[in-house]
């Protein structure tokens, strides 16, 4: 048996855990940065721009019509496939085991040679799905530190961050070891921008 703090799970409850899973990260490999560009006829955003199939590369090759698609379309990847399994019953740690599978599709598209985004829009998915304010939070978090420092990688890393804070210490503690594994696989995406900060060389948000 399976247990977490607000329930115990058996075997054939892990069953829809498993499909879940594995639909959470079919779902994430979904690159809708290649596909939207595709459908505009933009260049391949793996080829242009920073190479990295995400919202901010998206904006700088396509404009912000294309970019606010992606976002959207990156942020469904995380939201339904965590809402369906809460629809079915699914909580606690292992809805966050859901979430953590939708990023890791997103950061290592199956579709996609394993080459994807940094995973951001796919956790805000995620939690406006495991919790609406959640969702609020981060997006609170990344526009306030967007307008005060002007750079998107820092207020991606902090959103997360605070983000994973609200969602472990006033929504459920089960969320904390998928949460991490998430932040970390966030971070270590964004290990290049983290040197350029560290250098003062990464590139400002034009506001």
């Amino acid at each position: 048996m399976f247990a977490i703090p607000d329930k115990t799970f058996t075997i054939l409850d892990m069953i829809p855990v498993i499909i879940f899973t594995v639909i959470a990260y079919l779902c994430g490999s979904l690159s809708s940065a290649v596909i939207v560009c595709k459908l505009l006829n933009l260049p391949d955003p793996r080829k242009e721009g920073s190479g990295n199939p995400g919202t901010s590369n998206v904006l700088r090759i396509g404009g912000k019509k294309a970019a606010l698609m992606v976002l959207v379309a990156d942020a469904l990847k995380g939201f339904v496939p965590v809402f369906l399994a809460i629809a079915i019953g699914i909580h606690g740690f292992y809805i966050g085991i859901v979430a953590l599978a939708a990023v890791i599709g997103h950061v290592f598209p199956i579709f996609f040679k394993f080459k994807g985004g940094k995973g951001v829009a796919t956790f805000l998915g995620c939690s406006f799905a495991l919790a609406p304010i959640a969702g609020v939070v981060f997006i609170a978090a990344w526009l306030i530190v967007a307008a005060i420092f002007r750079y998107s990688s820092l207020a991606s890393l902090s959103a997360s961050l605070l983000t994973l804070i609200y969602l472990t210490v006033l929504v459920k503690v089960g969320y904390f070891i998928p949460g991490l594994a998430i932040l970390l696989l966030i971070i270590w995406k964004h290990k290049d921008n983290i040197q350029r900060l560290k250098n003062g060389v990464e590139n400002k948000l034009e506001l």
